[in-house]
């Protein structure tokens, strides 16, 4: 990560509530072609979320603890605040002396971006506002929510103008609403939420997140990473929804890989 920081733009997207099986099954279903030519190997990696609901794992995330392994670690960290005894802490880690990665990335001189989706990113509260406070630009509208059915397109709007308005490097940070319940209507003629229709809403995702892969790229070469925050149940074992203990909620779908400049267009 050393020759990364202050050459490359960053990317993290999160696909809030994104299930890992039905993440895999539909790249596997050939249903997710931008996807596939961007993951490497056309792969979903399968991950542990540190956390069972969205606060939490950004939180988590965006203090340098992303989404880990399945097989057993220690598991060396991309990014990792600078603290004494950490495991995950290797010659590679590029360490920051903040509490949080957009404020180590803006003292390396990035400038951060956050374009918010559900509640935990909409600044109507103190909580709210808590997740984008951490960065020098955030953005949040009610049509970048859980109830927009063009949610995505919103948020591309909004990042394309943010991204094109920096000076230096970028941080750019999206959380995608559109995987989150209610779902139903990416779906003709559901009238809610299930697994289909999940994987309804991932379709409509990768029907446009092109756009926010040539954005990234424009400028310098990007570093993205694109991954769940949690997955959701919908009936399995008689749960509902996350904030559980639950395989379907604990296990991520999580890409990694680097847009080359002028790579997607």
């Amino acid at each position: 990560m050393h020759s990364v920081i202050g050459t490359h733009d960053l990317l993290l997207v999160t696909l809030d509530t994104l299930r890992y099986d039905v993440a895999a099954g539909e790249l596997a279903a050939g249903r997710l072609p931008t996807l596939a030519r961007a993951l490497p190997g056309g792969r979903w990696e399968r991950r542990h979320t540190p956390g069972s609901f969205t606060y939490a794992a950004h939180a988590a995330m965006l203090a340098g603890f992303l989404p880990t392994p399945v097989s057993p670690g220690p598991h060396p960290r991309l990014f990792a605040a600078a603290f004494p005894g950490s495991e995950t802490t290797a010659p590679g880690t590029w360490r920051f002396d903040a509490a949080d990665l957009p404020t180590g990335l803006a003292q390396a001189g990035y400038h951060t971006i956050c374009v918010g989706g559900v509640g935990f990113f909409n600044k109507l509260t103190p909580l709210g506002s808590a997740l984008p406070g951490l960065f020098a630009e955030s953005h949040w509208e009610p049509g970048f929510g859980v109830t927009a059915p063009d949610s995505f397109e919103r948020q591309l709007d909004r990042a394309e103008t943010a991204v094109r308005g920096a000076a230096g490097p970028v941080f750019l940070f999206v959380n995608v609403s559109a995987l989150h319940q209610p779902n139903w209507f990416h779906l003709p003629g559901a009238t809610g939420d299930d697994p289909a229709t999940h994987a309804a809403a991932l379709r409509y995702v990768d029907r446009h997140i092109g756009r926010l892969f040539a954005l990234m790229s424009e400028r310098r070469p990007c570093l993205a990473i694109v991954c769940s925050d949690h997955g959701t149940a919908y009936g399995e074992d008689g749960h509902t929804g996350h904030r559980i203990g639950h395989e379907v909620v604990w296990t991520v779908p999580y890409g990694e890989f680097v847009l080359e400049k002028g790579s997607w267009r």
